[in-house]
């Protein structure tokens, strides 16, 4: 039985500052962005490569804008992914080096925060 994660709800206080945020800041693709009824907003984007969505928009959650931790993408090279996103006005902190991978983050309008992690080599591992 596979378990696949696709879609995780991100809660914004505004959902075109997100869309432009994600897709135009970050270059996230726009899957959806569609009104399905009065008070019911549903924008989808993903990140370059990923397998996993993030959704955003009116009605989709009665989580507090700019509360979620913890939210993790995986990149080959983590002062590269720094260096774009600090080239598209998105601030991130310097690369620290942990055994468990390098990693830089970026937080969204609202707060939400984003780790960024480059893996570890585990080449010659078995």
């Amino acid at each position: 039985m596979d378990f696949r994660l696709e879609l995780v709800i991100v809660p914004v206080s505004d959902v075109d500052r997100a869309k432009a945020f994600y897709a135009d800041q970050l270059g996230f693709g726009v899957d959806q962005d569609n009104v399905v009824a009065e008070g019911l907003r549903f924008v989808q984007v993903t990140p370059p490569g990923s397998a996993c969505s993030i959704a955003f928009g009116l009605g989709l959650s009665d989580a507090e804008p700019g509360s979620v931790r913890g939210l993790q993408v995986v990149v080959d090279d983590a002062d590269a992914a720094r260096e774009h996103l600090l080239a598209r006005g998105v601030e991130a902190p310097p690369v620290e080096d942990y055994p468990w991978g390098r990693f830089t983050g970026f937080r969204d309008p609202d707060g939400n925060e984003w780790s960024v992690q480059q893996l570890p080599d585990r080449s010659g591992q078995g």
